[in-house]
């Protein structure tokens, strides 16, 4: 039955009328170069007139998302002469490698013409620097981590990002630790434990055992002694300062963080200062650098290249600066102190709750964490897609892409997987915390003073 037209319901049902139809363009769902249903038919459709119809057109005529062919109809713009949206996603400068996001999508465009995808590289993150992009409306989609996530969380500005559908064929765990209040906000697209990367060659020369999952950190470091070469190589070296590095030995060593009956951290006398106290001999142990080599972060991956380093600790993710050379080298899990345990790396897609292309936002979201582009993920990278199919696919892997024989140990440590979050501290404390242990750790400070600014985090 057609709706007759009511001066009262006649905005409200032209407005339904333009939006429904430019979703259906933005999305795909009416092709470009398709022509619209008559203007009599839109008009029995949304119960509106003929000349209110035209009204409505000529929106979507502004909008540049449709032209009108006298005698003839109304005809979807083809994207090859006007995009009919444009969404801009922001990026850490990791992702290209980590993704390859750019191939993407590209991927993404040849599948929808009508949406224009800009990407945009973003420095570097912290939630005061998102805030104003995600306010002002200047980015559609975004990159975010589990740190990212969690300050967020901290300054309870998760509504801020676009409450998504949980996809099914993604690992639980991965969606587990993007959701709070039952709401998932960050859609997992690649991850990755930390691994102990290793050298193949210098353990076949030196006739060495290679690491395996029996191995402790006493262990690791008598082994790196072993294959040192003074003037040649290091055996092993790493800042276990760094934030994702330090979180790892204290969960191995001493759990969680326990607190006072006031809430705020307590150290002195518990089993967590303990395993702080281990770090700081392995300090003690660990080989000395040249002052040529301080800057070691930045140039690990160049000393494992060229064989000057024998083993590292790294992620799915830096291996993909390995992927392109001839280097024999393989992966292992952590070393432990008796609990296996390794820092889970999650990265996701989330959508500005503030985007006015929210439609054409999700369809990338989708396809990019879709079976199509999480399988090319697998097959030109060294990392983790989210979606379990396409990262334990099994089958001719990519000529020219060199991946370590052990690449599916991934999934035989999955119950190893833990997050920050389960030291029991914020994202605020863990700053703070880390610049105390710091000082510790180098010889700075004394376990009083440590004890005493850590435990007046906060006050």
């Amino acid at each position: 039955m057609t709706r007759r037209p009511s001066r009262r319901t006649f905005r409200p049902r032209l407005d339904e009328m333009v939006s429904s139809i430019r979703k259906n363009i933005i999305t795909g769902t009416i092709e470009p170069d398709q022509f619209l249903p008559s203007e009599k038919q839109l008009a029995e459709q949304y119960g509106l007139s003929v000349q209110s119809v035209r009204k409505g057109l000529e929106l979507l005529v502004a909008d540049e998302l449709i032209i009108k062919i006298p005698k003839i109809g109304s005809k979807v713009v083809d994207p090859a002469h006007k995009s009919a949206v444009t969404i801009r996603i922001g990026y850490l400068p990791t992702i290209p490698d980590d993704a390859d996001i750019h191939r993407l999508i590209a991927m993404f465009h040849q599948e929808h013409p009508n949406i224009h995808v800009e990407a945009v590289p973003l420095a570097s993150f912290s939630y005061e620097l998102m805030k104003p992009y995600l306010q002002s409306g200047m980015l559609d989609v975004t990159t975010l981590n589990y740190d990212h996530f969690m300050q967020f969380s901290n300054n309870a500005s998760l509504h801020e990002l676009e409450a998504l559908d949980r996809q099914e064929g993604i690992y639980p765990f991965l969606s587990d630790a993007f959701t709070e209040d039952g709401q998932l906000r960050i859609q997992p697209f690649v991850f990755s434990p930390l691994v102990v990367c290793y050298n193949r060659s210098h353990f076949i020369q030196s006739g060495l055992q290679e690491p395996n999952s029996s191995w402790s950190w006493q262990r690791l470091f008598d082994t790196a002694a072993s294959l040192t070469i003074p003037n040649e190589r290091v055996g092993f070296h790493c800042y276990f300062s760094t934030h994702n590095r330090a979180s790892i030995i204290l969960l191995q060593s001493g759990g969680a963080f326990e607190r006072q009956e006031n809430g705020r951290l307590k150290l002195s006398g518990t089993r967590m200062m303990e395993a702080i106290r281990d770090i700081r001999d392995i300090y003690k142990n660990s080989p000395k650098l040249p002052n040529s080599l301080m800057d070691w972060e930045t140039q690990r991956l160049d000393m494992f290249r060229q064989g000057k380093l024998s083993i590292a600790i790294m992620s799915y993710f830096t291996l993909n600066h390995l992927r392109n050379t001839e280097l024999d080298y393989d992966i292992a899990p952590l070393p432990h102190s008796g609990i296996p345990l390794t820092l889970l790396l999650n990265i996701g897609l989330a959508i500005n709750a503030r985007s006015k292309n929210k439609e054409a936002a999700k369809k990338l979201v989708d396809y990019v964490t879709s079976p199509k582009a999480q399988l090319a993920i697998r097959q030109n990278t060294c990392s983790l897609p989210a979606l379990v199919t396409a990262a334990e696919w099994r089958g001719q892997e990519t000529p020219g892409i060199n991946l370590p024989s052990r690449h599916s140990l991934f999934r035989e440590i999955i119950p190893s997987y833990r997050l920050p979050s389960e030291l029991n501290i914020t994202f605020g404390e863990s700053i703070e915390l880390y610049k105390e242990l710091r000082l510790y750790w180098a010889g700075l400070k004394g376990e009083e003073d440590l004890c005493e600014a850590v435990e007046g985090i906060g006050v």
